[in-house]
């Protein structure tokens, strides 16, 4: 395995794991080096590199970029840099919002207050925010992302729950969808990364 440094070694892996998974037309591309070096700080700890890119450990990853830029995939990759026990769970936010319909209130609390193992908080990656829209239950609607954050914002603060996001909103849409005080939340709970605007889709030749 490679140090903790050489992250040009970590980059070869994420392509290779990529190619392995998703298929012979995954690459990296060059633009987003600096940009998954910043992930692999984090996602390695390196305390050194975090500190000189204003990272901090204690926070998520909030991952932002237009549609198409492969946050997603990224994040399903980087995730298999972590130890089996402790890697974070990937979740559509649609899957979420769907759920609720089916279950109700009971999915706020099951990926927030009831997302424990061991009594140690499970960490999720929330895909896509944005992409659910509010939804009815027995009449009610809720938006149901935006109670979850606000429940694990109250875990984050208690018990160091992390949460990672990633969405294609930019900070005044996520406003506008869930409300200053979520924005505000979200602000103290991740690390904001994001790819460039003109940052190329990806999809069907990444």
């Amino acid at each position: 395995m490679a140090n903790l440094y050489d992250l040009d070694s970590y980059i070869k892996i994420i392509e290779w794991k990529g190619i392995e998974l998703f298929g012979e037309h995954f690459k990296i591309y060059k633009e987003d080096s600096n940009l998954i070096n910043r992930l692999l700080a984090y996602f390695l700890k390196n305390n050194e590199l975090c500190s000189k890119n204003g990272i901090s450990l204690k926070k998520g990853i909030l991952l932002t970029g237009p549609v198409g830029c492969g946050k997603t995939t990224l994040m399903s990759l980087l995730r298999l840099f972590q130890p089996a026990d402790n890697r974070y769970i990937m979740k559509s936010c649609r899957e979420v919002s769907f759920e609720f319909i089916q279950e109700g209130y009971s999915v706020i609390l099951k990926y927030s207050r009831q997302a424990f193992n061991q009594d140690k908080p499970k960490i999720f990656c929330f895909d896509d925010l944005g992409t659910e829209t509010n939804l009815k239950y027995y009449g009610n609607e809720c938006n149901v992302m935006a109670e979850v954050i606000l429940s694990r914002y109250d875990q984050y603060i208690t018990k160091h729950m992390i949460t990672h996001v990633t969405t294609n909103l930019n900070s005044s849409e996520i406003e506008g969808l869930y409300g200053t005080r979520v924005r505000s939340r979200m602000k103290e709970m991740f690390n904001l990364i994001s790819f460039q605007n003109s940052a190329r889709d990806k999809r069907g030749h990444n």
